[in-house]
């Protein structure tokens, strides 16, 4: 069975069954400040286990992409890992628990195919469960499960969680036991390999807090209402129905695969076996390659591009191990533009838009493997100078402060500086390479927890929106009005009253003033109530609904359910929109002279100032600025 048909099935049996399909968040996570990518499927209706949202349907069923790489130095030595995935999921908002969605489950994976399910055979398939969750081992047991394969496991298998503070719950996992060619007998605690983990219904409940590792975290207290997420991995799925090893070998990669191995010369699966820990080097380099350029066409395909920081690092990095994955296989020339079109032929019929914006995405990935290969030239030419210096001193490696700088300065991998050492007879000091690499970790995870904020408290602000519904905006008709003050807050929590002196934020019935979004700065001006006033210096939205204006108390004094007078300044107003209106011209100037693939990648509209920030895959010529000021002057 196809993938595509896998996940059309997933999705029609839920929809069948009273489930809205929702489709796919974009990989990069803009919406939450603890993630860079979306690791799973539940990332984009936090909100609504959480209680900050109410949703939009009691149930919902979703084929997410997702980005995991803490494990990507495990890519192609395990069945299991891979950087992109697609995660199948069911998700029940307070509607059903358990005893909803283990029926669903089991219905869909042993149903036939004829009758449009998975036709998973029953007697192969086991289950866990948390270790006191007796319901959810007693629901297994009454759909046919028999007692033998309901397997009971700790924190560390079946309780679920982001990793990170927010929802979290035990979980059953769903294993199918794949035969005796693929390990030893006697379940999922013997032997994963043999029975492979598919399904994972997560019985969401609980909010946690004080994470530190998957077994180490505080739970808070109970959700506002049960919940049930479900995960199961496509390409898990695919493996197991279109009987291959591993998901490397599905219809999605495989091609990929198959294409770095005509490059190089390589026979893959010669000296390999049903296990993958069994596999020969080559074969692991091969699954790399065609993992990493699957998960590159993903990411820019998504708007993420290469760079140094961020989503565009991990970006790099992952391009970067493929392109040297396929040199250590013998491939010296430009390796992207085999293999890239190959991945997108792969995944264009589950997502069309790739093949409508290959162009733009080809010319970001061949750009960096250009450079990535001009990094090789150049650091190759540093460590031949190193291993020289090295052996005229008559020392017998080189220090790990010069693979060091050779790694973080040029990007030259470790690998290669300890074969190409190996080749010329010298060792390579590698503890002095990891301490100081341990070293920038541990800077970088220091500056991480310093700015990472978690899920902040937002209960004063959705207790106003609770009371009082949705502020109206009606500044796109009207430069002022009068308008109740509805909450007055001070320091997140709400207050009657406010003096002169005071910063407060104030919350009103409607509103002129633009909170701000969009890289367009928020109105400014002045709310008259009674005998005060405030001055407001900024406007923001921190839940949907929700306007607040953030402002100083300058005469008088600012009472909760008071009738007020808002104004906003307006020469402000009209500069911003002027500013606004030039970013659009800027943009189009820039895509008329860099092409299509010139794409914002952010912008900010100030009175009398704007920035412009963009994408584009090759430097722009000295030529563009000039003839593209001399096009914004000839603008109407």
């Amino acid at each position: 069975m196809k993938t595509a048909e896998i996940k059309r099935r997933y999705l029609a049996h839920f929809e069948a069954n009273g489930h809205a399909v929702v489709p796919s968040a974009p990989l990069p996570a803009i919406s939450d400040p603890n993630l860079l990518f979306v690791n799973a499927g539940m990332v984009q209706f936090v909100p609504y286990f959480l209680g900050q949202q109410t949703p939009p349907y009691p149930r919902a069923v979703s084929v997410q992409k997702c980005i995991r790489t803490p494990d990507i130095d495990e890519v192609g030595k395990t069945s299991r890992h891979g950087t992109f995935f697609q995660m199948n999921g069911n998700f029940s908002f307070g509607d059903y628990f358990k005893a909803g969605a283990i029926p669903l489950a089991w219905d869909l994976v042993t149903r036939s195919v004829a009758e449009g399910g998975f036709g998973l055979d029953p007697e192969r398939v086991w289950a866990t469960v948390y270790l006191d969750d007796d319901e959810a081992a007693e629901i297994w047991r009454s759909v046919g499960m028999p007692a033998e394969r309901i397997v009971r496991r700790g924190k560390k298998d079946n309780f679920w969680s982001m990793g990170i503070p927010g929802p979290a719950g035990p979980c059953s996992e769903l294993y199918y036991d794949r035969g005796p060619d693929y390990g030893r007998e006697g379940g999922p605690e013997v032997d994963e390999d043999r029975y492979l983990e598919f399904w994972n219904l997560v019985f969401m409940q609980y909010e946690i807090a004080d994470v530190t590792s998957k077994e180490d975290f505080r739970i808070v207290g109970e959700l506002p209402k049960k919940n049930i997420d479900t995960g199961m991995g496509l390409e898990r799925m695919a493996s197991i129905l279109q009987g291959v090893d591993n998901l490397y070998e599905i219809d999605e990669v495989r091609p990929i695969l198959a294409r770095a191995a005509e490059l190089t010369g390589k026979r893959y699966g010669a000296h390999s076996g049903h296990v993958a820990a069994q596999s020969h080097p080559d074969d692991v380099r091969l699954r790399v390659i065609a993992d990493h350029v699957r998960t590159a066409l993903m990411l820019i395909g998504d708007g993420v591009t290469p760079s140094n920081e961020g989503r565009g690092y991990v970006l790099r990095r992952i391009m970067r191990r493929a392109i040297r994955a396929v040199r250590l296989l013998g491939w010296q020339e430009r390796a992207l533009p085999e293999l890239l079109p190959v991945a997108r032929d792969c995944m264009a019929p589950s997502y069309p838009e790739l093949a409508t914006e290959f162009d733009r995405i080809a010319q970001y990935a061949y750009a960096e493997e250009d450079a990535f290969l001009a990094t090789l030239r150049a650091g190759t030419t540093i460590l031949d100078t190193a291993i020289a210096e090295t052996k005229s001193a008559g020392k017998p490696a080189l220090s790990g402060d010069k693979a060091f700088q050779l790694h973080d300065t040029y990007g030259f991998p470790i690998d290669l500086t300890l074969e190409i050492a190996a080749e010329q007879g010298l060792a390579v000091d590698a503890d002095g390479f990891r301490r100081l690499m341990a070293d920038q970790r541990a800077r970088a995870k220091a500056d991480a927890r310093a700015r990472k904020t978690g899920h902040t408290d937002l209960s004063a602000y959705r207790s106003v929106l609770d009371a009082g519904g949705p502020v109206e905006f009606t500044g796109y008709t009207e430069l002022n009005r009068e308008s109740r003050v509805r909450a007055v807050l001070s320091g997140g929590d709400q207050v009657g009253a406010a003096v002169e002196g005071d910063t407060v934020e104030l919350v009103l019935d409607t509103t002129p003033f633009y909170a701000e979004g969009g890289g367009q700065q928020p109105d400014q001006g002045l709310i008259t109530v009674g005998g005060g006033q405030v001055e407001v210096f900024d406007v923001q939205q921190p839940v949907p609904g929700l306007i607040v204006h953030r402002a100083r108390v300058v005469r008088g004094e600012v009472r909760a359910g008071e009738n007020g007078y808002a104004e906003i300044d307006v020469t402000r107003r009209r500069a911003i929109s002027r500013s606004h209106t030039a970013t659009h011209l800027v943009h189009q100037t820039m895509r008329n002279f860099l092409g299509e693939s010139a794409t914002q990648a952010g912008s900010l509209n100030a009175p009398g100032r704007l920035r412009f920030d963009f994408n584009t895959p090759t430097g722009v010529a000295p030529s563009v600025a000039p003839r593209g000021a001399a096009g914004q002057r000839g603008a109407p």
